[in-house]
């Protein structure tokens, strides 16, 4: 789990949120609010798409374009049960979260390598 990652305001707009995500050099956040609860998840894909399918403005808050669904982990769980919410879900990370605080974020790679990790270890 990764305890360094960035993370978007909702009320930010589109255009500022796709400027930090290429700055950042990342493809997707958590969105949270003014009290860093998490709200939602957004990656550049689904904003390029928000933009041009529905003929939105750069200037829209990010609220407004991210899934509000969003699929988490706890600290306590099992990778295993983890990676398999990763598979079923098709996603490639999710937060970790400590009630609805953003505490880390796990990813695909994350459990490679903690796997790769304990086949060398024995």
């Amino acid at each position: 789990m990764h305890r360094r990652f960035i993370v978007l305001n909702g009320e930010v707009d589109i255009e500022q949120a796709l400027h930090t995500m290429n700055e950042q050099r990342i493809n997707g956040a958590p969105v949270v609010d003014n009290e860093n609860n998490l709200i939602g998840i957004v990656v550049k894909q689904d904003l390029y798409r928000f933009l041009t399918e529905r003929g939105r403005y750069p200037s829209y808050p990010l609220n407004r374009a991210m899934t509000c669904k969003v699929i988490t982990a706890t600290e306590d769980e099992d990778i295993v049960t983890v990676a398999k919410r990763l598979r079923r879900h098709d996603i490639l990370a999710l937060p970790v979260v400590d009630g609805s605080k953003v505490i880390g974020l796990v990813s695909v790679e994350d459990i490679v390598e903690y796997f790769l990790n304990q086949n060398t270890s024995e």
